[in-house]
């Protein structure tokens, strides 16, 4: 059921009517195991401004038994209407209020979800209340800045564990009664409830002491690394401590690793909830165990800012985002002893081209987005909103000073500890500290949109020494439908001067870090220094921009981009060609070429694994058609020869396997993955382990090489949640007719899939070698997309809507079936938005594949 949508507006009104003192939910789930629904009590006290004044809260529930306010019965049929609860006639000063409702267990990833362990047929629920969620488990005033206590009581079955905010009591007849929490939003409580696993620790330094937990499935626990996980976790308490001045605000702290997460993580306070993924059942590389760290990181982060101190209202969401993916990258970058300091390389090559991506879509807004209402939010959680935000507190950070930065990091923790804020309190503080007036920069970077790009000119004399030298900016048209102007900003950028050395590696030999504003800005070079073989504008990464290379920078690049000594400086000449390849500025062919001359000599397995997925979809989406398969051939040729070439076990060797198996097409290649699958071919040190088989089964089933007796099979060897999900993505991924319209039919004709799995079959139906298959399927989903946005959950209508748009379909038709659905379908906002940014892409392609076979010609 889709709850009806809060506008600013009225939350604004009910904020300033209301002060909420404490909530106690008393649930009844010990029925949990069957599914259904359950009972839901719930009484809050909160104060009225105004004597008679008419409110309403929140709640999502297919029966609502009884409402009772300050005493007295309301009729229910009365009050009760589109997910809101109408409570008239209020008192000044205290009111207290009862509901009583049987509330639904979910398996939408939203409210209470409710998943089933094919390996034990044991139940497993949690909660995952953001954005507007807690009123699908109790009545709720849901707005961030309502804060108040909750007192949970669970009735549980017997045998299970029930996790909470507060620490886990001893249960007393399978009722578990919790203490009350400190003063939060209704979005970050949590109950996680289920025979989960579960393995203890504490942190403990200067005479704190702080309970840690981590939980997950007990078909997971073998592959728990508990140990790996405590250490991260412990780095983070180190270095947020430190840097916040500010000790751990809750009384525990647990990990718990759940079934069917929609995201990566969510900050409940002191009940972090993360998607089991994470718990690594096959070999993975370095790269997964970074990213892991940096979610673990980002979410206890988000216990000080977002959980301790908390945005006012979801326009300051990616203030709460932004700053816990900066102090998470930076963490792994500074803190003693991490694992990860190449951190900022991975933040270059994956986040920033995710969000300089975000910023050339036409759904494109300033990082301080105008939130009007929670279908605005709910569509919000983009590249803007984490990683472009992110890229600026980074430049924010250079401009006013790292300790300073965190001094008034420090104030603001302290000055509104539990309360709700705005950017200004957060601005202000940082200005107090600084001494730096920020309100020209926040009007420059944090409330215009798009993106600026920067590119060096240089001019020398006959004998090669440097003339002048400035930095141009540009700011490019924001792309059609966008709101705003074109926004020349002030950047704070380093420029890297790099030489080849004796052995052929590119050294920086000079750095220059300034002040760029305005169209021209002129960069104090000696006179008469000789000139760098490669200039490198936004060397270290400080700013937020796309960078170009000069003539003379891009032709060494070229042919040495590997040689770089660093990984930083490598991946931001890789994110520069991709971007340059995305805006038509670099023929795909070109990327290829420079790709394949490169990739051998890097290092950094995060940035090869990244150029994996641009590459393969340059190839699919931006190569000229007719050259598309001679593309695919080669590139598939040099994954085969780098998986060969690899040293055994090695990480490179991982993800090379899986760069072959993604693409393998002719029958040789094919008949590797077969031989490998079966075990009559290996390739030394490469184990072809559960998560690797699945990979080879999904690309033999997309050549029509496995039939679903054999996907059968294969799903009898792995038996489990995860390969539930291969199998299903498999069977939907078979070329055929008869596949594909089953497929269809379980995600658009029905509801009834969890999320996982509705997921994974759009991802085995989107099929890149399928496009004259699944061409009929364009005009079927126009035709549906509308009904079903507005009878599914947030969640699974926004799989549907992008995971199905006809992306594939590279044409003007596709354009223009687009355009006439907007035009006849009347669209909700966020649904306008998501059909907006997949027209994009099409309308990007078609750019790309012009300029590739005019590369040719």
């Amino acid at each position: 059921m889709p709850g009806t949508n809060l506008t600013r507006e009225e939350a604004q009104e009910r904020a300033r009517l209301l002060t909420v003192d404490a909530y106690e939910i008393d649930l009844d789930l010990s029925g949990a195991q069957d599914g259904g629904t359950y009972r839901s009590v719930t009484t809050v006290r909160f104060d009225s401004a105004e004597a008679g004044a008419e409110t309403f809260i929140d709640l999502i529930a297919p029966a609502v038994h009884e409402v009772e306010l300050n005493g007295k019965a309301l009729d229910v049929a009365a009050v009760f209407r589109d997910s809101r609860i109408a409570l008239p006639h209020l008192v000044a000063g205290s009111n207290e209020l009862k509901v009583v409702a049987d509330c639904s267990y979910t398996n939408t990833g939203e409210g209470l979800h409710r998943f089933v362990d094919p390996v034990d047929q044991q139940a497993y629920l949690y909660t995952q209340f953001e954005v507007p969620d807690a009123r699908r488990v109790f009545a709720s005033f849901e707005q961030p800045d309502l804060k108040a206590t909750f007192r949970f009581t669970v009735k549980a079955p017997s045998g299970w564990t029930v996790i909470s905010n507060s620490p886990t009591p001893e249960p007393s007849d399978d009722v578990w009664s919790f203490e009350p929490t400190p003063r939060i939003s209704t979005y970050i409580t949590a109950l996680i409830v289920g025979p989960y696993h579960s393995v203890h620790s504490s942190y403990e330094k200067d005479g704190q002491s702080v309970p840690l937990g981590i939980y997950c499935r007990p078909s997971l626990a073998e592959y728990l690394d508990a140990d790996a996980i405590f250490d991260v976790t412990r780095q983070g308490f180190d270095w947020f401590q430190e840097k916040f001045d500010y000790a751990y605000p809750f009384a525990k702290y647990d990990q718990l690793f759940v079934p069917e997460f929609n995201a990566g993580a969510m900050e409940n306070a002191g009940a972090v909830t993360i998607r089991d993924q994470y718990v690594f059942r096959s070999k993975v590389t370095d790269a997964a165990y970074e990213t892991r760290a940096e979610t673990i990181l980002h979410e206890l982060a988000h216990m000080w800012f977002g959980d301790l101190v908390t945005m006012q209202w979801w326009n300051d969401l990616w203030l709460n985002e932004s700053f816990a993916t900066y102090t998470s990258i930076a963490c792994l970058a500074y803190a003693d002893g991490s694992r990860w300091p190449h951190s900022w390389t991975t933040f270059a090559n994956s986040m920033k081209t995710w969000a300089y991506r975000q910023d050339q879509l036409p759904s494109t807004h300033p990082i301080m987005a105008d939130i009007r209402d929670l279908d605005d939010v709910l569509v919000n959680f983009d590249g803007i909103t984490y990683a472009k935000g992110a890229s600026v507190l980074k430049q924010l950070v250079a401009y006013v000073g790292m300790d300073e930065f965190f001094k008034g990091v420090q104030a603001y923790f302290k000055a509104h500890a539990f309360g709700n804020t705005q950017l200004s309190d957060l601005l202000g503080a940082l200005e107090e500290t600084s001494g730096r007036d920020l309100k020209t920069w926040s009007k420059a970077w944090l409330e215009t949109a798009g993106i600026n790009i920067l590119r060096p000119e240089i001019e020398t004399d006959g004998d090669g020494r440097v003339t002048s030298f400035t930095v141009l900016q540009e700011a490019p048209a924001l792309p059609a439908g966008a709101k705003g102007e074109p926004t020349l900003r002030p950047h704070r950028i380093a420029i890297g001067c790099y030489d080849l050395d004796a052995s052929g590696k590119l050294v920086r030999t000079d750095r220059i870090e300034l002040d760029v504003d305005g169209e021209r800005t002129t960069v104090p070079f000696p006179a008469g220094t000789a000139r760098p073989a490669v200039v490198l504008l936004n060397d270290d990464d400080l700013s937020y921009a796309k960078v170009r290379l000069d003539e003379d920078s891009l032709r060494v690049v070229t042919e040495h981009l590997g040689d770089f000594t660093e990984s930083l400086p490598r991946a931001l000449c890789w994110a520069s060609a991709w971007d340059m390849t995305r805006d038509g500025e670099l023929a795909t062919r070109d990327y290829l070429s420079l790709v394949l001359s490169g990739i051998g000599k890097e290092s950094d397995i995060g940035v090869v694994q990244s150029l994996h997925r641009q590459v393969k979809m340059a190839l699919e989406l931006y190569a000229a058609p007719q050259w598309r398969e001679a593309g695919l051939t080669q590139w598939t040729e040099a994954t085969l020869a780098h998986l060969r070439a690899a040293e055994p076990g090695s990480d490179h060797q991982l993800a090379w396997a899986r760069a072959f198996a993604a693409t393998a097409r002719n029958p040789h290649q094919l008949d590797l993955l077969q031989s490998l699958l079966d075990g009559t071919q290996v390739v030394e040190g490469l184990a072809v382990d559960t998560e690797l088989r699945w990979a080879f089964v999904q690309r033999l089933a997309a050549t029509g090489l496995l039939d679903d007796d054999e996907i059968a099979a294969e799903y009898e060897r792995d038996r489990t949640a995860a390969g539930e999900r291969h199998a299903a993505s498999a069977r939907a991924a078979r070329p055929s007719e008869e596949a594909k319209a089953a497929a269809w039919a379980s995600v658009v004709e029905s509801d009834k899939l969890p999320n996982s799995l509705q997921e994974a079959v759009i991802d085995g139906f989107v099929q890149t070698d399928q496009r004259e298959l699944l061409a009929p399927y364009t005009e079927k989903f126009f035709a549906s997309v509308k009904d079903v946005w507005d009878s599914r959950s947030h969640e699974m209508a926004q799989q549907v809507a992008v995971g199905l748009y006809p992306a594939l379909q590279v044409s003007q038709e596709t354009l223009d079936a687009t355009d006439a659905w907007l035009a006849a379908a009347e669209p909700s906002a966020g649904l306008r938005r998501l059909m907006s940014e997949s027209r994009s892409g099409v309308e990007r392609a078609l750019r790309a594949r012009a300029a590739d076979a005019a590369a040719t010609a």
